[in-house]
């Protein structure tokens, strides 16, 4: 008989939580603790020493630049959520773009084609897979009901071992939501947003990572692209926004741009729950500036895999009643 105690494995005992066991969508990428971590990890392993990124995105990306010193620069986006690149890319710099949605892909590739030192934020495109050779990371809880959790694609390693992330002080809001309603979670949600700042890189956690592995993600993607053609069938001749809608696509959101600031406002109070992509930009950008209105103005709607086309129904309903 082996006896060695520090293979030992726990048998017996209170029975834990109940989890479905499969499949991760992204088994072969690095597993992290958050998508501002996995782009440290790009920046620290390339040695970059400027970036060049959007005034439209969350401000939570600078956390890793401004620890590392890295220079950075802001560009702008155009109407078709395309980057204006009207200024010579420096030979040591990287260029970052925000995979918007996860409508952009057609953008990401040409993109790979113009830009050697590109990165690629799929932090609302996690059913976009990683083009070949780019750099190109994700951020679970954009998607699925985890408090942390990032994949990334590099070609080339850190050298260090990274220690693992512990997720079990973040959980609370995820357990408060289904036993007490999504707003009872909300506090604890914000605490636990604050709590992924200021991180050292790590492994992703072993809960989220079960997790991860246990959801259906064919079921999740077919959901979401059909409350996103449902809306988009209904909605497209008042969408401010225009886009093509690729083949397969299994977005974040749907993104509805109006001229109507309050919109939002109307929606929340009808406990239909949208966020500001993102508050920051109104610090970042003068009002004149196309970001600072998509700020002010986009709706980003609710499709993930909860939501059934009733729900859909619902929701185009009381958005009716404002347009």
């Amino acid at each position: 008989m082996q006896n060695n105690r520090a293979a030992l494995k726990s048998i017996g005992g209170y029975l834990e939580l109940e989890l479905p066991v499969g499949n991760e969508f992204y088994p072969n990428l690095i597993h992290l603790n958050t998508g501002r971590n996995a782009l440290e990890y790009i920046l620290r392993q390339k040695g970059y020493t400027k970036i060049y990124i959007p005034y439209f995105t969350c401000d939570v990306l600078l956390e890793p630049i401004d620890k590392l010193g890295i220079r950075y620069q802001f560009y702008s986006i155009d109407k078709n959520l395309d980057p204006i690149i009207n200024f010579d890319i420096e030979h040591d710099a990287c260029f970052l773009y925000t995979n918007y949605f996860g409508l952009k892909q057609e953008t990401v590739t040409a993109l790979s084609y113009k830009i050697s030192n590109l990165i690629i934020d799929n932090s609302q495109a996690f059913f976009s897979e990683p083009l070949p050779k780019i750099d190109t990371f994700y951020s679970c809880r954009k998607f699925f009901g985890v408090s942390d959790g990032a994949y990334l694609q590099i070609k080339r390693k850190l050298a260090k071992k990274l220690p693992i992330d512990k997720s079990i002080h973040r959980f609370s809001y995820l357990i408060k939501s289904i036993d007490c309603g999504i707003e009872e979670g909300y506090e604890a949600f914000k605490e636990s947003n604050k709590d992924l700042e200021n991180n050292e890189i790590r492994s992703m956690s072993a809960v989220t990572k079960k997790i991860l592995s246990g959801i259906d993600y064919d079921a999740c993607a077919k959901i979401r692209e059909r409350n996103f053609h449902f809306l988009h069938k209904h909605l497209h001749e008042y969408n401010l926004l225009k886009f093509e809608v690729p083949e397969d696509c299994a977005p974040m959101v749907y993104p509805f741009l109006c001229n109507d600031k309050y919109l939002k406002v109307h929606l929340i109070q009808k406990k239909i729950y949208v966020a500001t992509y993102w508050p920051n930009v109104f610090k970042w950008t003068k009002k004149s500036m196309y970001e600072n209105y998509l700020a002010r103005c986009l709706v980003p709607l609710p499709i993930d895999q909860r939501y059934n086309l009733q729900d859909m129904y619902y929701m185009l309903n009381t958005l009716r009643v404002f347009l």
